[in-house]
């Protein structure tokens, strides 16, 4: 058993690009972010069979092909609003609570 990533054509996958390189970033950017690459993460279906870090083409949802090393076979979303606001968390149910009893008040009407 290993734990090399390896896709086969129409696998839904993800891949890394280098969008712009440290010298063609902003001069406004902190030193330390500067001196790094602007890299892109995009999730698509590989066209082609490939091994973790070679480069693959893929065709993601919106139909563009875009070209990057593959990072990951079976992909998953990751990201995140955080935590919910406390004042937030009640309004939902509340606003359900009052359109019912608006409903209620009518329905005699």
């Amino acid at each position: 058993m290993t734990d090399t990533i390896r896709c086969e054509a129409g696998d839904w996958v993800e891949v890394r690009y280098v969008l712009l390189e440290p010298a063609d970033r902003s001069a406004s950017l902190p030193a330390d972010t500067a001196a790094q690459p602007l890299l892109v993460w995009v999730k698509g279906f590989a066209r082609d069979a490939a091994s973790g870090g070679d480069e693959v083409t893929v065709d993601t949802m919106t139909g563009r092909a875009v070209t990057g090393a593959l990072t990951d076979v079976n992909p998953g979303y990751t990201h995140t609003f955080g935590r919910p606001a406390p004042e937030l968390t009640h309004v939902g149910r509340d606003l359900r609570a009052r359109l019912a009893g608006y409903r209620a008040s009518k329905a005699g009407e």
